[in-house]
């Protein structure tokens, strides 16, 4: 989603995974057919990615594993600290009962987390406690950021003495001495059910007799804490009046002791209530070696319903945008399909791998191919989150990117609903053509090319959406916020660099509309030409809806290798970003006031 950027590019989202469960029975979905899909089919489900845009971030080099009281300090002032409240007034008493309990559950998974990161975590985090010097406070500070030693932005090398030089590729799923031929040839000796556990998501492979290898499931590798976390959910079931809830806590907090998650995963897609959360093992980026351990993470959130209004309202313009995209009409698609679920929501609290390095601003499950297959997927967004993001890293940038008099131009609302119409603007344009007489997609056609190129289409048909929706009349908003906000944004991406297809497809879309003379840089600051900017953006969505729609291939190939590119006024302004925070660093200020530290048995840093 590179409207978002999480969207999390995005650098707006947050999370990478690469495809390596892509071939996986129960892996990432590729999403096809005619329902509206809210994300590309071949982009990770979620944080929408969290260690997404970490992968593209400037690394910060470090002089040795053993970083200096400096070095320390810098790297943790890369994420500027921000308050995270969200209000509660609306909950019910038993709501807010339940809010309590699934807070100190989330609190749970840190400690779980920390061993699956890396099996030596849990006494180092001990250890680093005890040091009250300003080193070791900073040393702390630091660990907890990355929930280790090892740093996410400089490829997970460590920066605390005593430890591997790099987080070992296994993470805390597999013995550090593991060997992948040893895996490999151990796997083949088992029967399918026995392989398909070893290899599955929710068990960790350790030492047995004699050195040999077994998979033990998560029900037993963390017994203790997960049966705390059954308990904790149980109690917030019989607290909670909202039956959709009521049900995904009780699946779940069984779920937690058989270790299967099917049955949670499908109640998950049922839940409609005001806290929504997600919680359990999901991603599985943490295990680089195949990629088939899922960690646990948390979010509690709070249900936006206002935006999630909004998200109806652009659900039903969805056809008639389409039947007025700027395209040829026998490419649009007459009727489209039902509209794949999305939340807003407002986080509460993170835990677990849904609460180190970048932090995620929206997400996209389960992975499961059962449950995807059967409910599809669900797309949560946390306005918060990326309202801090807004506030602590585009502001800053917006000063160094618009001349003085656009800065009021600059508004968050603009911001997020050019996410949301991002997102939704997935789901119109071509996804099933034909090309000299073969039924295809344009993904493809388009091969390497269509992700970069479906994110520019998205960004941009999200702009034109909004336009059309204005010209209309159906929605009221300033076309000069909107298109300053974007311009603003667009640097949060194009900061990170070209290497996926975010930066790729923000950077075709900037220079196409400097080209146009949208966008125009005059004495060091960029600044928005509106006799110009509507035409751009309309020319700009033809240009791609028609390369989509053909498959054109060599046309696609053109444009990125013409405009993908930073051209010199765009990276002279990057340059002068090298200081600015990258991302932030939440204190989840609602949480500790619901459920305080040590209240209940509940653990905090």
């Amino acid at each position: 989603m590179a409207g978002y950027h999480g969207h999390r590019g995005d650098a707006r989202f947050g999370r990478h995974a690469g495809l390596a469960n892509a071939n996986r029975p129960y892996g990432p979905h590729s999403s096809a057919g005619n329902t509206i899909q809210m994300t590309l089919p071949i982009r990770p489900r979620a944080q929408f990615m969290k260690k997404f845009a970490a992968v593209f971030l400037i690394a910060m080099t470090l002089s040795a594993a053993d970083a200096t009281l400096p070095e320390l300090q810098k790297m943790v002032a890369k994420f500027a600290p921000v308050d995270l409240r969200v209000d509660t007034s609306k909950l019910s008493p038993g709501d807010r009962g339940a809010l309590v309990k699934l807070i100190e559950a989330s609190r749970i998974l840190d400690h779980i987390f920390l061993g699956q990161m890396w099996a030596g975590n849990p006494a180092l985090y001990e250890k680093l406690k005890r040091d009250n010097t300003p080193l070791g406070k900073a040393r702390l500070a630091a660990f907890w950021l990355y929930k280790g030693p090892f740093s996410d932005l400089d490829d997970h090398k460590a920066f605390l003495p005593g430890v591997p030089l790099r987080k070992p590729l296994g993470a805390g799923f597999y013995p550090e001495d593991f060997s992948k031929k040893q895996f490999e040839l151990w796997v083949g000796t088992l029967s399918p059910e026995k392989r398909a556990e070893a290899e599955g998501f929710f068990t960790v492979i350790q030492r047995g007799p004699g050195g040999t290898l077994r998979a033990v499931k998560y029900s037993d590798a963390y017994k203790k804490d997960l049966t705390e976390c059954a308990r904790l959910f149980r109690e917030a079931a019989t607290l909670t009046g909202n039956l959709s809830l009521k049900t995904f806590l009780q699946a779940r907090a069984l779920a937690f002791l058989d270790n299967d998650y099917y049955g949670s995963d499908v109640a998950w897609m049922d839940l409609d209530a005001p806290i929504d959360i997600t919680f359990g093992p999901y991603e599985t980026y943490n295990d680089e070696i195949y990629g088939y351990k899922a960690a646990f993470e948390s979010y509690v959130n709070i249900r936006d319903d206002a935006e999630t209004a909004k998200l109806r309202f652009f659900g039903d313009h969805m056809q008639e945008v389409e039947d007025n995209l700027p395209l040829d009409p026998q490419y649009k698609n007459p009727k489209l399909g039902a509209l794949s679920p999305i939340r807003v929501v407002n986080e509460v609290i993170a835990a677990g791998d849904g609460d180190h390095g970048v932090t995620t601003a929206a997400y996209n499950l389960p992975n499961d191919e059962r449950v995807v297959h059967e409910k599809g997927s669900k797309k949560v967004m946390l306005r918060n989150v990326q309202e801090a993001k807004f506030e602590a890293t585009l502001k800053p940038i917006s000063k160094l990117v618009l001349a003085p008099g656009a800065q009021a131009s600059l508004q968050f609302d603009s911001f997020f609903t050019h996410m949301l119409a991002h997102e939704m603007s997935h789901g119109i344009g071509p996804h099933q053509i034909t090309v000299n007489g073969k039924a295809t997609t344009p993904r493809q056609e388009l091969k390497e090319l269509y992700s970069a190129l479906e994110e520019a289409k998205a960004d941009v048909l999200g702009l034109y959406m909004l336009q059309y929706l204005m010209d209309k009349g159906y929605l009221k908003h300033d076309e000069t916020t909107l298109y300053t906000t974007f311009l603003a944004s667009s640097f949060r991406t194009l900061r990170f660099g070209l290497l996926e297809a975010h930066g790729k497809g923000m950077a075709l879309q900037f220079n196409y509309l400097v080209d146009k003379g949208a966008f125009v840089y005059r004495n060091g600051v960029w600044e928005l030409d509106p006799t110009k900017i509507k035409g751009a953006v309309r020319d700009l969505a033809h240009e791609l809806l028609t390369i989509e729609a053909t498959g054109d291939y060599a046309a696609g190939k053109h444009m990125i290798d013409t405009l993908s590119v930073l051209r010199p006024d765009t990276s002279a302004t990057i340059a002068r970003m090298s200081d600015l925070p990258v991302d932030i660093r939440p204190k989840f200020v609602t949480a500790d006031e619901l459920a305080p530290c040590g209240a209940g048995g509940s653990a905090c840093r």
